[in-house]
């Protein structure tokens, strides 16, 4: 294996850093890693505010659901799907922008966002740095719209944890190959393949937690899925026009 590769597969999320900060020139990099990243049609719909201020990640930590390594990384990267520039370039233009007439935007904007959000954990990574994204920017999207300051068309998609790590967890096991790659017509046949992963998966949260924690994968995914976990988000698309009201 190369170095790439090397990184790729020893990925793992650091919820704990050390009282050390990013250098500026790591993470200029990680935004060239970030802007380096593939786009639809070049639109680059994407933006990232880095929130270094104590107060203001304190803030961000909270809104995230009480996440207390949101506040204690030396560097929080906000990554938004950014429609607003198109909005500018459509009124130099004299034209139309239809962000809210079309839901495939908002899987542009995601799809973009994920994009460049795995370009910076790999960048960020190849530094020695650790990284874990947080999904908890979505939480209380409105309070966090009004906190970044966010125009219309911006939407925040998701948060990125960067510092030196403090320690390194155990890799956590994945999900069968057979579960996840398919060739040429998808396999709806899994259901033996998440009862083995249960095991593992059972086995790892016991043994990582030392026995604090326990239960399997499939248990927690549809925990998770059976009911609505952030509230207020169509109120935040709303808001930021990526759905209209009609």
């Amino acid at each position: 294996m190369n170095k790439v590769m090397d990184t790729l597969l020893s990925h793992r999320s650091y919820r704990s850093c050390q009282a050390k900060d990013v250098e500026e020139s790591q993470l200029e990099q990680i935004i060239k890693a970030v802007q380096a990243a593939p786009s639809w049609i070049n639109g680059q719909q994407v933006s990232v505010i880095a929130v270094k201020d104590l107060e203001r990640k304190k803030k961000l930590a909270e809104l995230c659901g009480g996440q207390k390594h949101v506040e204690e990384a030396p560097v929080f990267l906000v990554f938004c799907a950014d429609f607003y520039r198109a909005l500018v370039a459509s009124q130099m233009e004299d034209l139309q922008l239809h962000v809210s007439d079309n839901i495939d935007t908002l899987l542009v904007g995601a799809t973009d966002v994920g994009i460049a959000l795995g370009a910076a954990v790999t960048a960020s990574e190849s530094f020695g740095l650790g990284t874990v994204p947080i999904g908890g920017i979505r939480r209380n999207i409105k309070e966090v719209i009004e906190l970044l300051e966010l125009p219309p068309y911006v939407l925040p998609v998701c948060g990125l944890c960067i510092g030196h790590p403090a320690e390194t967890p155990e890799l956590k096991p994945r999900l069968p190959k057979q579960a996840v790659y398919h060739q040429e017509t998808y396999n709806k046949d899994v259901h033996t393949l998440l009862e083995q992963y249960n095991e593992i998966y059972a086995e790892y949260l016991e043994r990582s937690s030392q026995g604090k924690r326990t239960g399997t994968w499939t248990k927690a995914v549809a925990n998770f899925y059976s009911k609505e976990y952030y509230q207020g988000i169509t109120e935040g698309l709303k808001q930021q026009k990526f759905l209209s009201d009609k």
